[in-house]
């Protein structure tokens, strides 16, 4: 019973996590396709695109660490010790996100939805037609390094103090689903680093000893003989 609750929680993640991306690497396209035709052709010169390109930018990792650190220091200073423990571990769960996140676009070759047409959709890998694409960042699009960042963050705080993660995992939506209207990535790119960030969030909150949403749960007993 005891390894069951150790791993209920990664594995019900995994599982709607695969869940969700298997229906998104189906809906990538079409989602594309409708976007693009609700947006028209000038629409990156509007001020809805100038909003979301400001939205991912804030919320990139480097600003995200800023203002986690002004955080850790308030808590800190008022003496919040479990507050400046669960903002250091969404800290690490965002770094280590968006590392992993960011190690594997650079090979998976996968084409930006904005590429297209000029760019035929596909995944070809670290190195097509006598060309490497390490680094080419219209091969760098899966899966999402900015919603990793985000939903890590958000994750970690998520498992520690539920109320206040709901209130963060909007936030990291609205990066998310801002990398998808401009054109910067496909659906099934998110919902696969929204999984990694999930898995990795838990196991950053439970290797610091935070006590987390799911661990709080009560494990129904077996009957007795």
């Amino acid at each position: 019973m005891n390894s069951w609750r150790v791993y209920r929680t990664p594995l019900l993640i995994l599982l709607a996590g695969g869940i969700l991306s298997f229906f998104a690497f189906k809906w990538d396209l079409p989602i594309r396709g409708q976007l693009v035709e609700a947006q028209g052709a000038k629409w990156n010169k509007t001020t809805e695109a100038r909003i979301y390109g400001k939205i991912r930018v804030w919320g990139d990792w480097p600003p995200l660490m800023v203002a986690a650190v002004l955080g850790f220091l308030i808590a800190k200073a008022r003496g919040k010790r479990r507050w400046s423990r669960i903002i250091l571990a969404a800290m690490i769960a965002s770094t280590l996100a968006g590392m992993l996140a960011n190690a594997s676009r650079l090979t998976t070759g996968r084409t930006r939805p904005r590429e297209s047409p000029k760019i035929e959709h596909g995944f070809y890998g670290p190195y097509h037609n006598g060309r490497i694409l390490v680094g080419v960042p219209a091969y760098n699009s899966f899966p999402s390094g900015h919603t990793a960042t985000a939903f890590g963050f958000a994750a970690a705080i998520l498992f520690a103090a539920p109320a206040w993660g709901l209130l963060a995992l909007v936030g990291a939506s609205v990066v998310a689903w801002s990398s998808i209207a401009i054109g910067a990535h496909h659906l099934s790119d998110v919902t696969v680093s929204m999984t990694l960030a999930f898995l990795i969030g838990l196991f950053v909150i439970r290797f610091m000893n935070l006590k987390t949403r799911s661990d709080s749960l009560p494990m129904p007993r077996p009957p007795q003989a």
